[in-house]
């Protein structure tokens, strides 16, 4: 249940992001559902690879490349669907920045409601 919840909760969070900056589209709700599915999959499966391979120059920024491998994700999760699509690398910079705060908000009011 508390997974469905996130989920829902992310797909309407990448509509926010599409609402708020206009170098992200998304067609619509069902195409927010899938974007939010496969960007889970690449933060699980992509992401910890390349920070794992990016680790010298993530040491050197301080972690501000952190934020290049979440644009790369963004970025990505756009070229692969069709009812999602992001203008550029700055368009996913900052898209990624807004979803990843939204992510963060959810999880914490859900850590409030759910109580893990």
């Amino acid at each position: 249940m508390k997974l469905l919840v996130r989920w829902l909760l992310l797909a309407a969070a990448l509509l926010l992001v599409a609402y708020l900056y206009p170098g992200v589209t998304v067609a619509s709700f069902s195409a927010a559902m899938v974007a939010a599915l496969v960007l889970g999959l690449l933060n699980t499966v992509v992401r910890p690879l390349l920070v794992l391979l990016t680790l010298p120059v993530t040491v050197l920024t301080l972690g501000l490349f952190l934020f290049v491998i979440n644009a790369i994700t963004f970025w990505a999760a756009a070229s692969v669907l069709s009812g999602f699509s992001v203008t550029g690398f700055g368009a996913a910079l900052v898209g990624s920045l807004i979803y990843s705060l939204c992510g963060m908000v959810i999880d914490s009011a859900m850590e409030s409601v759910f109580g893990d």
